[in-house]
């Protein structure tokens, strides 16, 4: 049995995947499939498949292109008190998000969900 199977079986909560994702990024892109879909199985509050996603895109957005957006739309999903998304704004799209605010809510159905749910009192 290989080290990442048994991270994966034995992963209750996401942290011990996350682990391997970080210790391990320079190797683990053939497994990311697994991986990711373990972290949305296993992370009941989105707070690793958050902390993934902005890991990702600080380590190599286009790279790791193909796995954020299924790591940010179970964020969202996961995140019900809002925790861990308000994160993503800035670390996705820019410190500048907040200045694009109105074009990335029409291009962009997860930023559009982020911000829908974060700031519930600005116009859609």
């Amino acid at each position: 049995m290989s080290e990442l199977t048994k991270i994966l079986e034995g992963d209750t909560d996401g942290m011990a995947t996350y682990e391997y994702i970080v210790n391990n990024i320079d190797t683990c892109s053939e497994d990311m499939t697994a991986i990711v879909d373990n972290l949305k199985r296993v992370d009941v509050s989105g707070q690793f498949l958050a902390s993934t996603a902005r890991f990702l895109m600080a380590v190599d957005p286009e790279r790791f292109s193909i796995w954020l957006t299924p790591l940010v739309d179970a964020a969202i999903q996961k995140d019900r008190e809002h925790k861990y998304i308000l994160s993503l704004l800035e670390a996705i799209w820019g410190k500048d998000y907040a200045d694009r605010a109105d074009e990335l809510r029409e291009s962009d159905d997860n930023f559009r969900r982020i911000y829908k749910r974060v700031f519930p009192q600005s116009p859609i």
